[in-house]
């Protein structure tokens, strides 16, 4: 069976997406986005979520608790922005829902807090830091399934996404193709590169900029 978008996602790390995306000068690496503990990488589909400021104090949904309760696939990663600095918009009750919903992770440009809680259940989220002061009466949900800003970077409902020690990368899904073909080749290039070195080689040559410039234009290692 020919393995899926996601099983090759799967197979890479964001360093080597990144490198993919540079050659092809397309935006999805972002700083700062990194785990809030020692937690698993995550690869899937973004389910997009903007927050913003709560204006007046009518009571309202909890943010993001429409959006866990409407998941139905086993693809998802929770996508999240808008939040306030040193707010939170994550915390243990809606890991555990989402966890339940099988979500793969959550990314949030913004805090968390119950770290220890995730940690606990094994959920995995990403995002700026932790605290411990909540969203209630402070943030609201605005928007689901919309294009969103995370880091600097657009992200799109149905966007693939893939984030671990290093960070978090986007890929947008209408260049999941091109994105996932380069990486492979840069991902057995850079393999080969690191047997060159282990053998001897020197390491000037193994990492000069034609060697680079080789896996662009499409060389075997």
């Amino acid at each position: 069976m020919k393995p899926s978008h996601l099983d090759r996602l799967e197979r890479l790390d964001t360093t080597t997406v990144s490198d993919a995306l540079d050659f092809l000068t397309l935006p999805g690496a972002t700083v700062g986005l990194r785990p809030l503990w020692h937690c698993p990488r995550i690869v899937g589909r973004a389910s997009t979520v903007q927050l913003g400021p709560k204006a007046g104090g009518v009571p309202t949904v909890h943010l993001i608790s429409p959006v866990i309760a409407a998941i139905d696939t086993d693809e998802r990663v929770l996508v999240i922005s808008g939040g306030i600095d040193g707010v939170s918009c994550w915390g243990d009750i809606l890991a555990n829902a989402a966890k339940v919903k099988r979500v793969r992770g959550t990314v949030i440009d913004g805090f968390s807090r119950d770290i220890e809680a995730n940690e606990e259940i094994a959920y995995p989220v990403y995002g700026r830091g932790a605290t411990m002061v909540s969203a209630r009466n402070r943030v609201v949900q605005l928007a689901s399934g919309t294009p969103i800003l995370v880091a600097g970077v657009t992200v799109r409902q149905d966007d693939y996404v893939i984030a671990d020690r290093c960070g978090t990368v986007f890929v947008a899904a209408d260049r999941i193709v091109e994105v996932l073909d380069l990486a492979e080749r840069i991902a057995r290039r850079q393999d080969g590169m690191v047997q060159a070195v282990r053998s001897g080689r020197s390491v000037e040559d193994v990492m000069h900029d034609k060697e680079f410039e080789a896996i662009k234009a499409g060389a075997t290692p």
